[in-house]
Formats: structure tokens, C-alpha cells, sequence
């Protein structure tokens, strides 16, 4: 197995600079450097982003900076020993030991858990004291290697200063973290991080330490990249609370049901196991605390929203997006077949579709003969499946509301708003009130012998007859007096006011490059896609408008990188190279590397492309009867040339903007890899 670090990935007693980003850079340009990464500024912005979402300082002057990337070619570590520390974010201040993990997107299992292995040996005050006491890169490099291979650090590093997560668990004692009464209390953890190869076994160290300090037996399952060993049903069973050090969704989380629970970031675990440690004995007595939901959902609501300043807004969207996600691969297929279904059999073919498959096959071929058959198989299947759009989108709403037990009742309220014709805004309504009424449904305090029943009996039960009854008997009827009044409108657009439609339509698709905003608009275009005919073509020029605006974002950033590459950096000129691709397929969020890098050039500039884009498409009366397939789907969209032309003026005007922008509007200077100053 390839070393993860050499003498070349050390340096020892260097100032690399005042902040996170000058070390984080520094590192990355010295990993390249050796070969073990293609380009530098790959790995720095995988590095600074993971930075960005969590601090990785640690208590005891220690930080662990670390990503997954595509641009490192074999896990690697590097080693710094500032002579100048650097705060990366840990609460006793800044750090003088840096440890840069680096691993490739594809790291296998043994690399994984030798990183890993490396992180759990930082919380050791022998380790980190003979660190600091090393007096060659050399020795650096054999520490790390005995450390890896279990073997123990030199006698004489006892005499260097103790790594503080032992003595914060030490102190954390002291300080009056006492098991509480009535006996020995068990605790179980569950510690994750996004990367799961740092912070995940750090945190499970730091907590198992604490709790020993107060004589507390602490079980603890990692949910980290090196895999996972669940913990013993008996062991949770017998358990008087669970801390929740993540920041992640806790895999398997309804086998903790009913238990207290301490939730908080990962990195709590790490700065403050005995604070976390006490909290779940206080909670343990405590009748009145938290506890795992019995149906194994998210946090609840409430709760969430204290804990992490989720607001309504932010849950409402977030449910949104997961309905609109789920039911997008429906929709997908189904356009499409339904295309190909018009294409074989014309567009007659929605009038016999039903006798053709029923009564014939391929030994009894209809009028018409093969293609007529093979169209109304096609149009049938994909009809079928855009039957669910609406059912999808719902019960994937409340899904995102209630977890799994909202599904059911999700999915019943959406075929109700469908039937009684309240289409897409009646999916939206019906999946809240069934998410939200599972959700409450699965608070209730219930015996014990009837928890087993809640997720897949008495929730689903429950939520289906409330939801659902309200959606017949109060909210569907006005629903879907709206949306009929709303689709007459817009099939009667004509004109300048179908112009007009297009340019608002091209704005909301290339605002948030698959957002909110960008889901709203694509969902409304395929919510009305099944009402599209030879004599009502407006839902299918809607559909064109939506994807034709949709692929200019991503294709302009890939024109405006071949136009001038010196204003944009190596990662984004790579990432404009996939742009080509992505803008064709119709994925929007292939602008979204570049709208991060630089959102108040680009976001405008794509704007004033997408409204161009839908502007024209709907003024050529263009059409499309697939919902999905950009350019290659050719064979669903009508006056293709237009469609293609529509494309290319969105694309050039958002391209020569977004330069225009960059060049004469003050920026900070792009780095590249040749600027980046490596020190071998």
C-alpha cells in the first residue's frame, strides 16, 4: 500500500501564512508537488469548501483540514508545524499542528481507515506531545507510521504537552460532570461527518474519554467512510440516552425510538464531550426531555427549528425540493415515451392507444401495422407513468415532512387532488397535510406494544383519512377551480403576452440554477405537459420554453471559458469543458460551480440570457413533448431550428455579459496553479 505520508509532505517550523485558506493553499500546492494530486487549485477549493461548512480546528492547537477530491490521485497526508499558528476555528485558539488529509473520491476501504486510525491518534497527548518535540521531517514521518501501525510514541514525549481533548474531558469532570443518581447510567453515541474521515472517530474518542472520566459506560457506532459496525440492539435497548454528535442524517435512526437524545454538530463532540456527556445524564432523568422519534424521522419540528435556525420558509422549501426531485424521474420517462409513442404513432394515437394495447400484439398486429402498435405501447407507458406526477410529488413532499411513514398518506392525498382535477397546486396542499399530520400523528406518547404498529399501521391510517378528507370534502374543489382558471389563461396567451411569459419563464429558470426558484417553474411546465394536444399546444410551448432557458446557463460559462480563458481559473476552465455536455442535456446546475465562484457576474448574466431564450421560443411557437433530453430529444420538439437558434442567442448574450462583467468590473485577481507557490 502506497505510504500516505513522506518527508516531502513535511514542514516543519514554517509561517505558511495568517489564516486557513494560506495553510489550506500551501498544503494542497505541496500535495501536487509530489505527484500525489493533478492540479492545485482542485484541491484547494474541495479543501476550503469542506473548511467553509465546518471549522476543522480541534481543541489542543490542533487542526485536521481535509476533503475528498477528484484532483488527488492517491490518499495522502500532509504535516505543518507552524511557527506561527493560525486559528482554524477551535475554541482554546489557534493551531500549530495541521494535518491535511487529502483522499480521492474513490479512496478504498484499508486507505480510509488508515486515515482515519491517524485522526483517533490525535486526541492522544503522547502522539501529538512527540510531535511536537520531533526535531526532523524524518521523524515526523516514522511517528506517523508507528502511530498507524499501533505502535506507541517514544517514552520521551510523555514530558510535551498534553493534547487537550483528554484534558478537556479531565477538566470537564472536574468541573462537575457526575454520573447521574440511581445508579451506573449507559449511554450510546452515534458520531458522522459529511467526509467521514476525520471528525466521525475523533468525536467517538472524545466522547468514550469523557464519559470514563465520570465512570460512565459509552458505546459509540461511527458512521464514517471506513464503515460502520451498528451497535448491538441490546446495547441501545438497555441504554438510558443517545448523543447525536452529526452532521449528517443518522443512518437506521428509528432503533433509538423512544430514547433522550442530545443532538449537536460533530465538532461538539470533539470541543465539548464532557458538556455532551452530562447533558445525556441530566437527560436520562429527565421526563420531560427530547426524544427520538418513535417513527425514526428527521428532528422534529419544533425542536429542529430551535436547535438550527431552520425556519418555516426553510423547511417549506426543503420539502418542496424533495417532492419536486423524487417525482422529476416519472416525469422524465414518461415524457419521453409519450414522445416517442407520438412519433411512431402520430398523434391520433392518443385516441386508440387504450384499444391497440389491449387487443393487440404481435401476432395481431393493428391497422396500421408495427409502428402503430409499438406508438400506443410507448404512448400508453409513458401516460401511465406521468399518472403518478402529481401522486409523486405529494407523497415525497410529505416524505420530507414525516419520513417514511408520511409517504402512504402522502401518495393518497396527490391521487385525490388528482381526481378531483386539483393538479400540481393539489399535490403541493395534499403532501403538506399529510406530511404534517404524520409528523404530529408520530409525537404522540403511545405504550410500548404499540409502537411496532405507528409507522406502518396507525400513521399511515390516520394521516390518510385527515388529509385526505380534507382534500375532498374542504380544499379540492377551490384548488381546482384555480388551476383550471390559471391553465385557461395560459393557453390563452398569445402574442406579445406569451412573450411576455417566456421572458419571466427564462428569468425564474436561470435565478437559482436548480433551485427553488428554477424547481417552480420546470414543475409547473410539466405539471400541465399532459394537457398539451395538436389543438392546445400552449403546455408544450411552456415545456420548450422552461428547457430551452434551462440549458443556457451551463452552455454560455462553457462558450465564455473557450472565449477568454485568462478570466477564469483552471478548476472552472475544466469545469466548463462538462459544461458543454451538461448545457445540451438540459442540467441547469452545471453553471453552479461558476455561480458560486462569482454569483453576482454570472446569475445576472445568466438571467438576461434565459429571459433572450424564452423570450424567442415563445414568440417561434416552439414546442416540446418531453419534459427532459435538452438537444436530444430533437425528435419531441417542434420547429427544432428555432429551438436550436432560441439556445444559441441566450447562450452568446449571457456569455458576452458575464465577460463584459468580469473584465470591467472590479474582481479579485484568479489564482492559478502556476501562481501558487510551492516550497519542496
Amino acid at each position: 500500500m502506497t505510504q500516505l505520508i513522506t518527508t516531502d509532505l513535511v514542514e516543519l517550523d514554517q509561517n505558511l501564512g495568517s489564516s486557513p485558506e494560506d495553510v489550506i493553499r500551501h498544503l494542497a500546492g505541496r500535495v501536487a508537488a509530489t505527484g500525489r494530486a493533478s492540479e492545485v487549485e482542485g484541491l484547494f477549493t474541495d479543501a476550503f469548501a469542506r473548511e467553509q461548512k465546518t471549522a476543522t480546528g480541534v481543541p489542543g492547537g490542533i487542526a485536521i483540514p481535509h476533503c475528498r477530491s477528484a484532483a488527488v490521485n492517491e490518499p495522502t497526508l500532509a504535516m505543518a508545524r507552524l511557527s506561527q499558528p493560525v486559528d482554524f476555528g477551535a475554541k482554546d485558539g489557534p493551531a500549530d499542528l495541521i494535518f491535511f488529509i487529502a483522499a480521492p473520491t474513490g479512496a478504498d476501504q484499508e486507505h480510509l481507515k488508515l486515515l482515519s486510525k491517524l485522526a483517533r491518534s490525535l486526541i492522544k497527548k503522547d502522539f501529538t506531545g512527540a510531535l511536537r518535540a520531533a526535531t526532523s521531517r524524518e521523524e515526523i514521518v516514522e511517528l506517523v507510521d508507528n502511530a498507524l501501525a499501533d505502535k506507541p510514541a517514544p517514552a520521551a514525549a510523555a514530558a510535551a504537552p498534553a493534547d487537550s481533548m483528554e484534558a478537556a474531558a479531565a477538566a470537564g469532570a472536574a468541573a462537575g460532570a457526575t454520573p447521574a443518581k440511581g445508579g451506573p447510567k449507559r449511554l450510546v453515541a452515534v458520531t458522522a461527518c459529511p467526509t467521514g474521515i476525520a471528525h466521525t472517530y475523533m468525536a467517538a474518542d472524545s466522547l468514550v474519554a469523557a464519559a470514563k472520566e465520570v465512570g460512565v459506560d459509552l458505546q459509540v457506532e461511527t458512521q464514517g467512510s471506513s464503515g460502520a459496525k451498528p451497535l448491538d440492539p441490546a446495547v441501545i435497548a438497555a441504554a438510558d440516552a443517545v448523543i447525536f454528535a452529526v452532521d449528517v442524517d443518522v443512518r437506521g435512526k428509528e432503533r433509538f425510538a423512544g430514547k433522550p437524545v442530545i443532538n449537536a454538530p460533530v465538532k461538539r463532540g470533539i470541543d465539548e464531550p464532557a458538556k455532551m456527556v452530562q447533558e445525556a445524564l441530566d437527560a436520562a432523568d429527565n421526563p420531560h426531555a427530547r426524544r427520538v422519534p418513535h417513527f425514526g424521522a428527521e428532528e422534529q419540528a419544533e425542536q429542529e427549528a430551535a436547535e438550527k435556525g431552520e425556519h418555516i420558509g426553510q423547511k417549506l422549501k426543503r420539502a418542496l425540493l424533495t417532492g419536486v426531485s423524487y417525482m422529476i424521474p416519472f416525469v422524465a420517462g414518461g415524457g419521453l415515451l409519450i414522445a416517442l409513442g407520438f412519433l411512431l404513432g402520430g398523434y391520433d394515437i392518443t385516441g386508440v392507444a387504450d384499444k391497440v394495447v389491449v387487443e393487440n400484439n404481435f401476432g395481431n398486429l393493428p391497422e396500421g401495422g408495427l409502428a402503430i402498435y409499438l406508438g400506443a405501447v410507448m404512448f400508453k407507458i409513458g401516460a401511465l407513468s406521468m399518472g403518478f406526477l402529481v401522486p409523486a410529488l405529494a407523497g415525497y413532499i410529505a416524505y420530507a415532512i414525516a419520513d417514511r411513514p408520511g409517504i402512504a398518506p402522502g401518495f393518497v392525498s396527490g391521487a385525490v387532488a388528482g381526481f378531483m382535477g386539483a393538479g400540481f397546486l393539489g399535490g403541493i396542499v395534499g403532501g403538506l397535510l399529510a406530511g404534517y399530520i404524520a409528523h404530529v400523528i408520530g409525537t404522540w406518547a403511545v405504550p410500548r406494544w404499540l409502537r411496532g404498529l405507528m409507522p406502518v399501521v396507525i400513521i399511515p391510517l390516520l394521516a390518510s383519512i385527515v388529509a385526505s378528507g380534507l382534500m375532498f370534502m374542504v380544499l379540492g374543489g377551490p384548488i381546482a377551480g384555480l388551476t383550471a382558471a390559471l391553465n385557461s389563461w395560459l393557453s390563452g396567451m398569445t402574442g406579445a403576452s406569451a412573450v411576455v411569459l417566456g421572458i419571466i419563464l427564462g428569468l425564474m429558470m436561470c435565478f437559482d440554477l436548480g433551485g427553488p426558484v428554477n424547481k417552480v417553474a420546470y414543475a409547473f411546465a410539466v405539471a400541465g405537459l399532459s394537457a398539451g394536444s395538436a389543438t392546445n399546444q400552449a403546455p408544450w410551448q411552456i415545456m420548450a420554453t422552461v428547457m430551452a432557458a434551462g440549458m443556457v446557463p451551463p452552455l454560455a460559462m462553457a462558450l465564455a471559458t473557450v472565449l477568454d480563458k485568462k478570466l477564469f481559473s483552471l478548476a472552472e476552465r475544466e469545469n466548463g469543458k462538462a459544461a458543454w455536455l451538461l448545457g445540451a442535456s438540459f442540467i441547469s446546475e452545471g453553471a453552479i460551480p461558476f455561480a458560486a465562484a462569482d454569483p453576482l457576474r454570472v446569475i445576472p448574466a445568466s438571467m438576461v440570457g434565459g429571459a433572450v431564450t424564452g423570450a424567442l421560443t415563445m414568440a417561434f411557437g416552439v414546442t416540446s413533448q418531453a419534459p427532459h433530453g435538452g438537444i436530444f430529444v430533437f425528435f419531441a420538439i417542434g420547429n427544432v431550428l428555432m429551438f436550436i437558434v432560441s439556445i444559441l442567442a441566450g447562450t452568446v448574450v449571457t456569455a458576452l455579459v458575464v465577460l463584459t462583467l468580469k473584465r470591467w468590473a472590479a474582481r479579485k485577481a484568479v489564482d492559478t496553479v502556476e501562481s501558487v507557490p510551492v516550497t519542496v
